[in-house]
């Protein structure tokens, strides 16, 4: 846990500010989980702090919503086009990726 705020002081996530009146605070919690190697032993423990979007209402409190994900399909579509040309492939992952964060590795 100590990791992950470290990251998001780093990285600026945010700034303490007051709370505008009349304006509900949104609320945050801890996720879990349990990163492991290929043989089943665990690499690490991961902890998230994520805020509790499903409290806001469209229109209201938000207006549009965007999260990048890569679907399987994608995935697969260029593992296969890989192992069909011959390429190399090579996995990252990254710590914690921020939507308007520098990214340096």
């Amino acid at each position: 846990m100590q990791v992950e705020l470290n990251s998001l002081k780093i990285s600026n996530t945010w700034i303490l500010t007051q709370l505008p009146a009349n304006k509900k605070p949104i609320g945050c919690k801890w996720v879990y989980k349990i990163k492991y190697n290929f043989n089943g032993t665990v690499e690490r423990y991961k902890a998230r702090l994520v805020a509790k979007g499903y409290t806001q209402q469209e229109g209201l409190d938000f207006i549009d919503t965007f999260s990048p994900v890569a679907k399987m399909t994608t995935v697969r579509t260029l593992i296969a086009l890989a192992a069909v040309q011959n390429w190399h492939l090579h996995q990252l992952d990254i710590n914690n990726a921020f939507l308007h964060g520098h990214l340096h590795e």
